[in-house]
């Protein structure tokens, strides 16, 4: 039946695709695929233009595309081309850091976000860390100890927590916690920002405990309160820092 003359229809405008976006899609379903794996190398210009009938100038934009997105790294030299990159979680975290930057994320969010990630990292933990991983954590928190500047002691908590992360075995973690880790720094930085209180330096001790122990609910327990006093101590001295 036909609409009423007052029926207001939303039709979306078509857009008709330029070329290099094409080709991108292209490559990337033959990444999805599997037909283009790391390391791989493109054919020539040349080639890929007459295959993708475009022009050289189509096909280079496309390139340059892939190039900014970390799909392919272009190499100069009589050996050189086109090559597939290998998977860098570094692009991953300066992504997630640029969307904060322009969603204007807040710490509360921040807060939630960390909360529940942890609670399952630490569950996971709890099943899978080897000696080697607890070790290592308690090894950080002990260095943490002896650390005196906000900056030194930042790093220390960063690396505990990407220990933490492998020891669930699971690398998509360690990229999340990486990014997170990433995003917070830029709250604790600063010349008037204070130390952390020794108590929560010890909390990570106790951590490691539960996890030795295989008590998942105590090691959730544990890092959900010395993460939200973690999270009260930026609070604060953020709020100091905006004056």
């Amino acid at each position: 039946m036909a609409p009423t003359p007052s029926t207001k229809l939303n039709f979306a405008p078509i857009k008709t695709q330029r070329a290099f976006e094409i080709i991108c899609e292209q490559i990337r379903a033959q990444l999805a695929a599997g037909t283009l794996k790391a390391g791989d190398k493109l054919p020539a210009e040349r080639e890929l233009a007459a295959e993708f009938q475009v022009s050289r100038s189509a096909l280079r934009e496309a390139l340059r595309s892939l190039e900014v997105a970390g799909i392919i790294r272009n190499v100069k030299g009589v050996k050189g081309g086109a090559f597939v990159q290998t998977a860098e979680p570094d692009r991953i975290v300066q992504a997630m850091q640029d969307y904060v930057h322009l969603g204007d994320i807040s710490l509360a969010e921040l807060t939630e976000a960390r909360l529940a990630l942890q609670d399952i990292i630490v569950r996971l933990a709890c099943e899978r860390a080897s000696e080697a991983d607890l070790a290592d954590l308690e090894a950080i928190a002990a260095r943490t100890k002896q650390e005196s500047d906000v900056e030194a002691r930042y790093q220390c908590a960063v690396e505990y927590y990407a220990v933490l992360a492998r020891a669930t075995g699971n690398r998509i973690f360690g990229i999340f916690v990486d990014s997170l880790s990433a995003i917070l720094h830029e709250f604790v930085q600063g010349p008037d920002y204070e130390m952390l209180q020794q108590s929560l330096i010890e909390s990570r001790f106790k951590l490691v405990r539960h996890l030795r122990a295989k008590d998942s609910d105590a090691a959730v327990a544990e890092m959900r309160k010395h993460l939200e006093r973690v999270h009260r101590h930026v609070r604060k001295n953020s709020k100091a820092a905006r004056g």
